[in-house]
């Protein structure tokens, strides 16, 4: 797969750390269980969707764009990392938040993401849940081009064929690292939302005939839905780098069992998530990604859903800031540790 045609340009922190998590493993009782640092991309506190912006945000340039619109919750990983890109490369941001949850926190509406949002400059625009996003950045984008501008619109998430290349890259960049340790992957396992991600690292993988299995823990869409929309982006990718790469419907799988009462909506096991890596392993997961896909990754080794001599990749993708949005879930955990605390 020649990703080398494709116009990129170059501000992630790559190749990511992938780490061993020799607690978290021994308190699960195997199998080993490796971490992927996406949260490390090293744009505006690091994500997934910097490896995606490399190729939006060149393909933007190439257009001669000089706003970006985009979309994503309020608590967006992704519009934070875009607003930081667009202020590097001095270009107009305008963020579109949806308040899926309709949570009205000071907390969840001002800071963390949204708070960062504002620091790079972007201009933010709220909508209430159950908005069509896709024609409200229609809309942005026709008022900025009757003011003489040039937008370019990316999708929620990044999530299309251009955005979704940066995992193919993902995807060749951690069969490179595994083969200079020795690692035997198994599998990898990853949150899996817009489809971004979960696609290009399919059709990464699928490209390399690596025969390893990616489990994408939804977090939002029912688990067919889910599906569906990851192979069709995985095909569409497929096609983008005309390799001729065939991605089978059975190698995309999505375990959506985690999700809960919603997208964002905190679950116990997602707290459980969170805490065990902060208190085991040192490392932030956040609250709507992350730390349901890890929560499912952690449920299904104690069901003994996977083998013990297993090696598996979870790939972290980023998005602590928002833990900020969220105090108010964890407030029973601190609560109780603030009991048992000795003097």
């Amino acid at each position: 797969m020649n990703l080398g045609r494709f116009p990129r340009l170059r501000f992630a922190h790559l190749p990511t750390p992938l780490d061993p998590l020799p607690n978290l493993t021994k308190e699960l009782g195997g199998p080993d269980i490796y971490i992927k640092r996406d949260d490390q991309t090293g744009l505006a506190t690091g994500g997934n969707k910097t490896r995606k912006l490399e190729f939006l945000m060149a393909d933007a340039l190439g257009k001669d764009a000089d706003t970006i619109i985009t979309q994503g919750a309020t608590q967006s990983n992704h519009c934070r990392q875009t607003a930081a890109i667009a202020a590097k490369l001095g270009m107009a941001c305008n963020v579109l938040l949806e308040n899926r949850t309709g949570g009205e926190d000071l907390d969840f509406t001002q800071s963390g993401n949204v708070f960062l949002d504002r620091l790079f400059g972007a201009r933010i625009r709220h909508y209430p849940g159950g908005t069509d996003m896709d024609a409200a950045m229609e809309d942005v984008a026709r008022e900025i081009e009757e003011d003489g501008g040039t937008p370019y619109v990316i999708p929620g998430g990044g999530s299309n064929p251009i955005g979704a290349l940066g995992y193919v890259d993902c995807a060749m960049e951690l069969l490179v690292q595994a083969g200079e340790r020795g690692l035997r992957v198994d599998r990898v396992v990853h949150a899996t939302g817009s489809a971004g991600t979960q696609a290009g690292l399919v059709t990464g993988l699928e490209g390399a005939s690596s025969g390893i299995p990616v489990l994408g823990v939804g977090v939002n869409a029912p688990r067919e839905t889910q599906e569906e929309r990851v192979h069709g982006l995985a095909r569409r990718t497929a096609d983008l780098l005309g390799t001729g790469i065939e991605i089978a419907r059975e190698r995309v799988v999505a375990n959506c069992d985690y999700v809960g009462a919603g997208y964002g909506v905190p679950t116990d096991g997602m707290v459980e998530a969170v805490t065990l890596l902060s208190r085991l392993e040192g490392i932030l997961l956040d609250p709507v990604y992350t730390g349901k896909g890890m929560a499912g990754l952690i449920d299904l080794v104690r069901r003994g859903r996977f083998a013990r001599d297993e090696n598996i990749v979870f790939v972290h993708t980023g998005g602590s800031a928002g833990l900020f949005g969220y105090r108010g879930a964890f407030a029973d955990a601190m609560a109780s540790d603030s009991r048992g605390a000795g003097p």
